[in-house]
């Protein structure tokens, strides 16, 4: 009897100890999330404004060569609400539901502004000038937004961020060419969905920007006479200067010196069909991504075409590509693939949703060619061809051209 009782004994001040000791440590494990919430509670966001030129948000931290994936470019001077820090990128808070990713070089602080728990919209007008048609949306604040285009019917979405619909007025003049109808849907209670329906399926490009704190979407509308005698052309020879771009598998030639050799014939081509032509460079000059979208932005374009060429990490790989990034923007570069095939170039495919820094603009349709790659042995001794250069250049123009036909239909 007596071992029995000091097992007992021995048994319960076992139990009691392990029961004390789980709920030590799960009142410790309490005060420990409760820190926690009330340093998240505590923490404040920083409220600060979109800075210098082309500043975008991403919408999220994946990377791949060209950088992340954007969600749009911004005006500067929007308010913005930084929740986080990720590296080179601030984590900003664009409604209840929604955040994205803006690069810190874009972000400056500034104590002045203040951040209000809603905002609302005011009256629209909706009219055109002698060359663009724009929708003018009054705002309490400059706040963040993003676009997208849609086809079928032809459609410019914007959302805005942190904005609930004031009950207004869209007011449409006669003036406006382009622009077939306007409404809006407030999608959710902070986000502000607005609708611009085109008259014509092809886009032709918008900008967005801020004067004050009405928001400006500015359409540009179908040319009258869609032929290259009557359009503004842009071709930008890809990389130069300290930019040397891909390398030749054999040679060793440098991608920047026959990107400008094609894009001169390019230029021939078109000025022999009476285009304006503008060239990013014209030489072996070291141009940024950003100084290159300038330059379009102020010369404003009816169209872009870049010129690369092609690299893969084995020398099969071989073949004519062209790229887009907005689905509206996307027949253009079907033309000119189809075209460039005549040339007997394998096709490696018209890719959509790219994320070169020149297909970001969305105020001009664009294509970036791939004309062929450098890392293959066949498709390099083309390329140092003067005749395949001026060959490549007909190609294009003829995909031009067809893509213009296609719109009088």
């Amino acid at each position: 009897m007596l071992s029995f009782r000091n097992n007992t004994e021995t048994w319960l001040k076992g139990f009691l100890y392990y029961l004390s000791e789980m709920i030590r440590t799960f009142l410790l494990f309490s005060v420990l999330q409760s820190s926690v919430t009330m340093a998240q509670l505590n923490s404040e966001p920083i409220i600060g404004i979109t800075t210098g030129p082309l500043s975008f948000l991403k919408y999220g931290l994946g990377e791949d060569r060209l950088g992340g994936a954007k969600m749009t470019y911004l005006d500067s001077n929007i308010i913005i609400r930084v929740v986080d820090s990720v590296k080179n990128d601030y984590k900003i808070e664009l409604s209840k539901n929604h955040f994205a990713y803006l690069p810190k070089e874009n972000f400056k602080k500034d104590s002045s502004v203040k951040f209000h728990s809603y905002y609302l919209t005011n009256s629209w007008r909706v009219y055109g000038d002698d060359k663009y048609d724009y929708v003018t949306i009054s705002l309490d604040e400059r706040l963040p937004y993003r676009s997208i285009q849609q086809i079928d019917p032809a459609r410019i979405v914007i959302d805005i961020f942190g904005v609930t619909s004031n009950t207004n007025w869209i007011t449409q003049l006669s003036t406006v060419k382009e622009i077939k109808n306007t409404w809006y849907e407030q999608i959710e209670d902070d986000v502000f969905r607005v609708y611009i329906e085109l008259k014509h399926n092809q886009h032709w490009g918008y900008y967005i920007f801020y004067d004050n704190k009405k928001l400006i979407i500015r359409v540009k509308r179908q040319p009258l006479i869609p032929v290259l005698s009557k359009l503004k052309v842009a071709v930008d020879a890809g990389h130069g200067g300290e930019n040397i771009g891909a390398s030749g598998v054999s040679g060793n030639i440098a991608e920047k010196n026959y990107t400008l050799k094609i894009a001169k014939e390019l230029e021939k081509s078109l000025k022999k069909e009476k285009a304006q032509v503008f060239m990013t460079r014209e030489k072996d000059t070291t141009l940024s991504m950003i100084e290159r979208t300038e330059m379009l932005r102020q010369w404003d374009p009816d169209f872009l075409i870049s010129i690369h060429l092609n690299s893969g990490n084995n020398d099969t790989t071989s073949g004519v590509s062209t790229y887009y990034r907005y689905i509206g923007f996307r027949p253009l570069t079907q033309f000119i693939l189809k075209r460039m095939k005549e040339l007997g170039l394998k096709e490696y495919g018209n890719v959509g949703s790219f994320n070169f820094s020149l297909s970001g603009p969305t105020e001009y349709p664009n294509c970036l060619v791939e004309v062929a790659f450098l890392s293959n042995r066949q498709d390099e001794k083309r390329i140092l061809s003067p005749v395949f250069q001026k060959a490549v250049a007909a190609k294009i123009v003829a995909g031009i051209k067809d893509w213009l036909r296609s719109l009088k239909k």
